[in-house]
């Protein structure tokens, strides 16, 4: 038990670090340490929409300044512990020095432009002061990582300065030749190939946009929306609760990108509902988190990894979310029938009470609210770049709050609604700053392309093993970092092996970005149903495991696509792209009803294997796999439909 109640007491951090995601108006600071976040927060905002209406600065520029925001913000928001107390938290001289050491070395970047673009980088001499500012930035780098995101992530990072520094001493393929301290510096500061690498690059061109968009849609009351259209979808539905969680978390955490926001913004709602319909306490958690969890691989939006994937495979958003909106459908469609067969086990019935204000009538007087979001699609689909799109949404939904005083936002909301995406920045832009300081000694150092030979070697001539090996590096990688990190260091290690047996770029990437994804609901580290069984009052072991239990097609969605392509719309037939989207609705079907052990009734084990087989089946490409699939759904489904029809019929009293 007291193992549990850390993790209760974990939860609780997260569930409070979330506040200002879930919160739709905020007041005015009243002090001064909160007036000078709240001001460099909204200059944070100002800054990033302004070069996204004029055009980037360049990129070591761009980026150093995003970073510089960010890596101020967090020792405020975040300051030390006193000594006094384990949860009141003050702001000391140390939390001070530490924002500055983020701010300091990217002034001196900026003030010596010049210097900094005619140096000749790995050869030229530095100054002294320069690798003061290169270890003032790691600093602030790894300690601000710390802070907001525990300690797995900065101790990697820590392992890779670590081997470039000293690996001359290791042995084997592992060493390296030695590296110079100018190396390092040039790499890990005057550079774009470490911490203001690619990553970065997304955070503070992309992702800070689309975390300000949110947070607008939040304040104008779309979020609350998409809500009632869950519950009012569902609400004359069998296990109607549950279902109302999958529809309004896939809906709102297609927009949030935050899987504990998403969590902790619908699950308020949707938790103490499904408890009440009759859903144990973990099972209600476990619905919440692997709903949430999809979120981020749910278009339009999707989570920040999915535009540093963009950055990094040089693929237009726009043909992401295409390639992304048949998989995650899968993901959601495998949920919702393991909800719905698991009311039909419990037997639960449709709500007695429903709030009568849940009509369809309402729905559709409101449904203007959807207009930023049509907005968005119809211009990434256009080919418009991101940036354009987000910003005609953001106008967009400006002009659909004026429809409404509830929902209209005036000076004030505005600039809580920059304020607090701002804040929400913090966590990518340290994560994307840390991940960076990795890959950019991973590529510096040549080890990337060794520990790819070694994969490689391993898995042989099996692209299933190199599958099979880069998934489970993705989820041991998931259980201690956020998605980002996890995806850019599985994406720059391990994702080139998975090349190398001719899978397409989308594929590889989109593989690694799920199963880094995913992690959040993969025990013993499943931080997404730790924080929704902080909600719901059970067991956050339980309720993890019994998410695992819930999501386990979004384990084998990664493999569906990386076998049959034509599901991220790489087709030459349409008729083959119906063909493969019907059996595999079919066949994660067949997979729930396996997975829950019901259909019209309790299933035998037999049955349960036939139907995992069966499922398999038809989620492969091939034609005599789906033919197999057909035969056992005939041996095993028809059946149980006859026979539920006749029981029907018979219970039809005589006219």
């Amino acid at each position: 038990m007291s193992d549990e109640k850390v993790i209760n007491n974990s939860v609780q951090e997260e569930i409070a670090n979330t506040d200002s995601l879930i919160t739709k108006r905020e007041s005015f600071p009243t002090n001064i340490n909160d007036w000078i976040v709240w001001i460099v927060a909204l200059c944070f905002a100002v800054f990033h929409l302004y070069t996204a209406a004029t055009g980037s600065l360049l990129a070591l520029y761009q980026r150093s300044i995003h970073f510089a925001f960010a890596g101020f913000l967090v020792f405020w928001l975040c300051p030390s512990k006193t000594s006094n107390s384990k949860t009141k938290k003050v702001l000391k001289v140390w939390d001070v020095f530490l924002s500055l050491c983020a701010v300091i070395p990217v002034l001196y970047l900026i003030f010596n432009e010049e210097l900094i673009i005619n140096r000749f980088y790995y050869i030229e001499d530095l100054e002294w002061y320069e690798y003061l500012f290169c270890a003032m930035l790691v600093l602030a780098i790894l300690e601000g990582t710390r802070r907001k995101m525990g300690k797995a992530l900065p101790i990697i990072a820590l392992v890779a300065i670590v081997y470039m520094l000293f690996g001359r001493y290791l042995p084997g393929v592992l060493g390296n030749g030695g590296f110079s301290l100018i190396a390092f510096v040039d790499t890990i500061y005057m550079t774009t190939e470490g911490p203001f690498g690619i990553a970065l690059g997304a955070s503070a061109t992309y992702v800070v946009l689309f975390v300000i968009f949110g947070s607008f849609l939040e304040y104008s009351g779309v979020g609350e929306y998409f809500i009632r259209v869950a519950r009012t979808l569902t609400k004359n539905s069998t296990g109607g609760p549950a279902k109302a969680a999958v529809i309004s978390s896939c809906l709102f955490g297609s927009i949030s990108g935050s899987t504990i926001a998403n969590v902790a913004t619908t699950g308020q709602i949707t938790i103490p509902l499904m408890k009440k319909t009759g859903y144990s306490s973990v099972f209600a958690g476990a619905v919440e988190a692997v709903a949430s969890t999809g979120g981020q691989i749910m278009p339009p939006v999707m989570g920040a990894a999915a535009f540093v994937m963009a950055e990094y495979t040089g693929i237009p958003y726009g043909q992401i979310i295409i390639a992304a909106m048949i998989p995650g459908i899968l993901y959601y469609l495998a949920v919702f029938v393991m909800v719905h067969f698991e009311a039909k086990k419990l037997g639960l019935l449709p709500e007695k009470s429903v709030d009568p204000t849940l009509t369809f009538k309402s729905l559709i007087k409101d449904t203007y609210l959807f207009i930023p979001l049509v907005v968005l699609v119809v211009y990434l689909i256009l080919g418009y770049s991101a940036t354009f799109a987000v910003l005609r949404a953001l106008i967009a939904i400006f002009i659909v709050s004026l429809f409404k005083k509830e929902t209209r936002l005036g000076l004030r909301r505005i600039l809580n609604c920059l304020v607090s995406g701002a804040k929400e920045c913090v966590t990518v832009a340290l994560a994307c700053a840390c991940a960076g300081i990795v890959v950019g000694i991973v590529n510096y150092t040549g080890l990337g392309t060794r520990l790819s030979a070694m994969i490689a070697t391993v898995a042989g001539n099996s692209l299933f093993l190199a599958l099979v090996l880069t998934a489970v590096c993705s989820l041991i990688l998931g259980m201690g970092l956020p998605t980002t990190p996890a995806y850019i260091i599985v994406a720059t290690l391990l994702v080139p092996t998975i090349r190398s047996f001719g899978v397409s770029v989308m594929a590889a990437h989109l593989f690694a970005f799920y199963f880094a994804n995913v992690s959040a609901i993969t025990p013993p580290v499943a931080l997404a149903a730790y924080t929704a069984a902080g909600l719901s009052g059970a067991s956050p072991i339980k309720t993890g495991y019994k998410a695992f239990a819930l999501g386990i097609a979004s384990y084998m969605v990664p493999f569906l696509f990386v076998y049959n392509p034509v599901l991220l719309f790489d087709f030459d037939s349409v008729l083959k792209l119906i063909q493969a989207i019907i059996t595999s609705c079919v066949g994660i079907i067949l997979l729930g009803i396996a997975a829950e052990g019901f259909f019209y009734r309790k299933e035998k084990i037999w049955e349960r294997i036939l139907l995992f087989i069966a499922a398999i089946g038809l989620i492969d490409s091939g034609t005599l796999t789906d033919i197999v699939g057909i035969v056992i759904v005939l041996i095993v489904i028809v059946p149980q439909i006859i026979q539920e029809l006749k029981q029907r019929k018979t219970e039809v009293p005589a006219v």
